[in-house]
């Protein structure tokens, strides 16, 4: 479980592997040293589980399925990434409750100043819409965001320039992709009622 906010911008070192399970490496100064192997870390809001590290180095496997179904398969080496360690019991939630299971991959259609802020269209399969709570949250690539608009084929957000500057976001373009997950409780609330 994690909360959406990010702790540090990691930066992808290697990428190796073909089908099943991928290798992944990713540089970390910050939060490496508080982990330890055999725990989950949020890269770009996937759930990893770290196998190793070395001098600030975190590697992960990322199963085939995974890689295929998130931008983990557009990582490039010295991309970066966004990274959270697992909430421990006592930490501050911050965000919200994040699964780092991704629902889908969004496509960014626009990226607009408004005033002082930034606003992120996104666009994504009609069949998620109806697990998106109009000022509810979201996550983007591992960030916890609250949903400013729904559209029939997607949402928006509001960023503020902090957010921009301390994740990913602020290098993202129109077409780029982010995974998505959606509000869990939003999701519990829709199986209830089914």
């Amino acid at each position: 479980m994690f909360t959406g906010i990010v702790k540090e911008l990691g930066k992808i070192c290697r990428i190796s592997g073909l089908g099943g399970v991928y290798k992944l490496s990713v540089e970390a100064k910050d939060i490496a040293n508080s982990l330890n192997t055999g725990e989950s870390v949020s890269v770009n809001g996937v759930c990893l589980t770290m196998t190793g590290k070395d001098k600030g180095i975190l590697d992960f496997d990322v199963m085939g399925e995974t890689y295929k179904r998130t931008n983990i398969s557009k990582l490039r080496i010295g991309a970066s990434v966004n990274l959270e360690g697992a909430l421990r019991v006592g930490d501050s939630l911050g965000g919200h409750f994040v699964t780092g299971h991704i629902d889908c991959v969004g496509r960014i259609r626009e990226i607009k100043r408004v005033g002082d802020n930034y606003s992120i269209e996104l666009s994504f399969p009609a069949k998620y819409k109806r697990l998106v709570v109009e000022k509810g949250s979201i996550t983007l690539d591992g960030i916890s965001l609250t949903v400013g608009g729904v559209e029939n084929s997607g949402a928006s957000v509001h960023i503020i320039p902090h957010t921009l500057k301390v994740t990913t976001l602020g290098s993202k373009r129109a077409g780029d992709e982010l995974n998505v997950e959606f509000d869990i409780i939003g999701k519990y609330v829709l199986g209830a009622n089914k």
